[in-house]
């Protein structure tokens, strides 16, 4: 399956696409950035909320973004649907304030396709493994 990668300004591309979130039945549209530099799999806490959880019920664990300073997010197992394929993985939920999409990495999503990056055409593709 291929996406295109998205616009954000004149010189601004990134591989950002659609997924869908699930839990309890409940599925949330949300976009992510596919990020081969990231360790896990990483949404916004009012995802959880949305779908009912409670991200602080979680196993608390601790990253280190580009600041270099610690903020803690919290691992629940989830469904996550992409190109209409669906399987169950753990992700991590915290406060993103300021980023309007979440991070897939390499458990829970790269582990789950191979990924190809193509800038010149602006594409990404996904194959399933």
């Amino acid at each position: 399956m291929k996406f295109r990668y998205k616009k954000y300004g004149p010189r601004v591309l990134r591989p950002v696409i659609p997924i869908e979130i699930i839990k309890n039945s409940v599925e949330v549209p949300y976009e992510v950035l596919v990020d081969s530099g990231a360790d896990l799999c990483i949404f916004d806490a009012h995802i959880a909320e949305i779908l009912g959880i409670d991200i602080l019920k979680g196993e608390r664990q601790q990253v280190s973004g580009l600041t270099g300073f610690p903020e803690f997010y919290y691992l629940h197992e989830i469904l996550i649907k992409v190109g209409g394929l669906e399987y169950k993985t753990e992700a991590g939920f915290m406060s993103m304030r300021s980023s309007a999409y979440g991070i897939v990495g390499q458990k829970g999503f790269f582990d789950k396709f191979v990924v190809k990056f193509d800038l010149q055409k602006e594409d990404l593709e996904l194959k399933p493994k």
